[in-house]
């Protein structure tokens, strides 16, 4: 006889209390922002035609965009564009299966062999997002009886990873090499230890310190493991990253990269060893049980990297522009977190004074990301820096975000 849940807890079928959906009713953030005309998210973007550079389309209007992580201002690029559409008659729109199977073409062996050049690895693998790229690796390559020594400030798709996977884990606060040493100076010595961080992160823009945590870390037989999501098209001599940038980029062990930043597209990879690629490519559930990326986005961003290659200037203006924007940020007495990257994060420390600002500088034309506690340690105006922005742009945003911020009275 089949006993239903009620007849164990004693509560009445179908009473609210049982009902699976009752948090979803109860979760009413988005709604109470919408309800002060203060929701800041999903907001819609139409086509960039006619649109000038650093420019998007909202409906009517066209609005200046300090929110996008198209770093090198390639998403309009009519080489990328070219490239895309020339693969789609070519190969159609998609592979209609996974990689393991029927969904592999030349186009995607061709690109994963320049990642991994561009990374100094033996060889490559690409997943569908960048998301799972850093929860299947994670997820896969490590079991119980090894540890996962994290960067406190991970971002979420490296902290479900570690989440799914069956090893122990310890996180250090960030950036901090003392703790790290503790926390290494703690594992017993048969665990594998597999050290995990961020080449840029993501929120707060700072850069990792790669050559300390490798310093620490190799005594111990560990592996590092370096998300360069925020890092490649941005940072080093080549544009691979903050591990170059560093150079320390031949003694990570494994990189990961996005193609939805610099490189103008959607997906992510994993470049290490080749024994190591080869266990991701039959072990890694998100990359075997995934279709495979369409042709398409392989192509944007195979034209996406050799424009990176040819054309520094692209990375050098970018820093320039973001370092300026620092400089005068803090010159009029805005709270700017420290860093040498295209992330620009401003602390405003209530929650609805960013808020605020956020609308505010919208309907002035100008799109900035309102980052909230706890996807940071601190509320943020994270403003993404890109190449397609001039100093004409900066004084724009200077000029009204002053403006609006001395409107409605946000303490600096």
């Amino acid at each position: 006889m089949r006993i239903s849940t009620g007849d164990i807890t004693g509560k009445k079928k179908g009473s609210a209390s049982n009902d699976i959906f009752e948090k979803c009713r109860n979760f009413t953030r988005p709604s109470d922002l919408q309800s002060t005309g203060l929701y800041m998210y999903f907001e819609v973007f139409g086509d960039r035609e006619g649109c000038g550079p650093g420019e998007v389309r909202m409906g009517r209007r066209k609005v200046l965009m300090f929110g996008s992580n198209d770093y090198l201002g390639l998403i309009t690029h009519p080489k990328v564009i070219e490239a895309a559409a020339q693969a789609v008659h070519k190969y159609g729109t998609g592979c209609s299966g996974s990689r393991l199977l029927n969904g592999t073409l030349d186009l995607h062996v061709k690109l994963e062999a320049e990642l991994a050049a561009l990374v100094h690895k033996e060889a490559a693998i690409m997943f569908s997002t960048g998301f799972q790229g850093n929860y299947g690796t994670l997820s896969a390559l490590t079991e119980k009886g090894d540890v996962m020594i994290c960067d406190h400030n991970l971002h979420a798709s490296l902290v479900e990873g570690a989440l799914r996977s069956p090893a122990r884990t310890v996180r250090f606060r960030h950036n901090d090499m003392e703790h790290f040493e503790r926390c290494l100076e703690n594992c017993p010595p048969d665990e594998k230890i597999f050290v995990v961080s961020e080449g840029v992160f993501s929120m707060e823009g700072d850069i990792a310190d790669l050559r300390g945590t490798l310093r620490l870390a190799k005594p111990y037989g560990a592996r590092v493991y370096v998300d360069e999501a925020h890092g490649i098209g941005v940072l080093g001599a080549t544009g691979a990253g903050a591990a170059e940038h560093l150079g320390v980029l031949d003694d990570v062990d494994i990189v990961m990269g996005t193609f939805s930043k610099s490189l103008a597209s959607v997906g992510g990879f994993i470049a290490a060893e080749r024994s190591v690629v080869e266990y991701l490519k039959h072990t890694s559930r998100p990359f075997v049980f995934s279709a495979s990326l369409p042709a398409a986005s392989v192509a944007a961003v195979g034209a996406a990297l050799q424009i990176m290659k040819k054309e520094p200037e692209r990375r050098q203006h970018l820093l320039r522009i973001a370092q300026l924007l620092r400089d005068e940020l803090r010159a009029r007495g805005f709270a700017v977190l420290p860093g040498e990257t295209a992330i620009v994060p401003v602390v405003i420390q209530d929650e609805l004074d960013l808020c605020r600002l956020c609308k505010a500088l919208l309907d002035e034309g100008i799109y900035i990301n309102p980052v909230l506690r706890p996807a940071a340690a601190q509320n943020l105006l994270r403003i993404s820096c890109t190449a397609a922005h001039t100093e004409k742009h900066l004084d724009r945003l200077l000029s009204t975000l002053e403006k609006v911020s001395n409107a409605l009275g946000i303490e600096r």
